[in-house]
């Protein structure tokens, strides 16, 4: 890979790589995002953030709410394959934004972009839910912890700004982590929801948990990205786990079951 672009601050090394037409954003070391001017999908973490969105029929999900935007990455996602009439992002990273503006192809009708601390954005936000929410919020040291803790507090506040029938998407580093968040482990929290699922890939640490409002199945996702053919089995080579039925914490792991997507070609 080459180097294209390099800033350093006074604890922050940020680096614009290229692999191919491909651009890569590292900050002290951690993969962030991936963009090619091409496609949006990557097969990669990215991709598993938004395919969430295909447990809801088409036209459906139309104000989504990205917090951690990296480079952008998901924002081409959305537009492409879910459509959604506004997207707004909140980055703690100005030159995080810098580089989705300048190196990433993110321009300004695409999204709303913040430069704020997510929590506090949140707190004092006081407008309408949104459909979708993704919650991508890791720093930029290597440490495999999340920077904002998935308790019952911040998991109270997202669902506070989510709609009722809405998604809540949250990156996570192992299975562990996720079935100790607050929306698995806090029955007050998880009984918000109808259906809860995990989406991970092989070749990743990195697991997603998917909180529906509304019910949702596996049969539900093949069925609504049939004819998307970029998420296929063949290119993206995804697990689907349902978590739980209950919501009852002591059977989440008795009652999680493996299910793996196979997508009709």
């Amino acid at each position: 890979m080459a180097l294209l672009w390099q800033k350093q601050t006074r604890d922050t090394c940020y680096e614009v790589r290229t692999a191919g037409r491909s651009r890569r954003l590292y900050t002290n070391g951690v993969f962030h995002s991936q963009y090619h001017p091409d496609r949006a999908h990557s097969g990669g973490v990215w991709d598993l953030l938004v395919i969430p969105a295909f447990f809801r029929p088409p036209g459906r999900i139309r104000r989504v709410l990205l917090l951690g935007v990296g480079g952008g990455s998901a924002i081409h996602l959305l537009r492409q394959f879910v459509g959604p009439v506004e997207i707004v992002g909140v980055e703690l990273s100005k030159t995080h934004l810098y580089v989705a503006r300048k190196f990433f192809g993110i321009k300004k009708h695409m999204a709303t972009l913040h430069h704020a601390d997510a929590v506090t954005w949140l707190r004092d936000y006081d407008g309408p839910p949104f459909d979708f929410i993704i919650d991508d919020l890791f720093g930029s040291s290597d440490s495999i912890e999340r920077a904002v803790p998935a308790d019952k507090a911040w998991c109270k506040t997202l669902l506070r700004n989510l709609n009722k029938n809405g998604t809540l998407v949250m990156n996570f580093i192992g299975g562990k982590a996720l079935r100790k968040s607050a929306c698995v482990a806090e029955s007050d929290v998880a009984r918000h929801f109808k259906a809860a699922f995990q989406l991970s890939l092989p070749a990743y640490e990195n697991v997603i948990g998917v909180f529906l409002g509304s019910p949702g199945s596996g049969k539900v996702l093949r069925k609504n990205m049939r004819d998307i053919p970029e998420f296929s089995q063949k290119r993206l080579d995804f697990r689907l786990r349902t978590l739980t039925k209950s919501f009852r914490p002591t059977h989440v792991n008795r009652a999680a079951r493996q299910v793996e997507i196979k997508h009709e070609r």
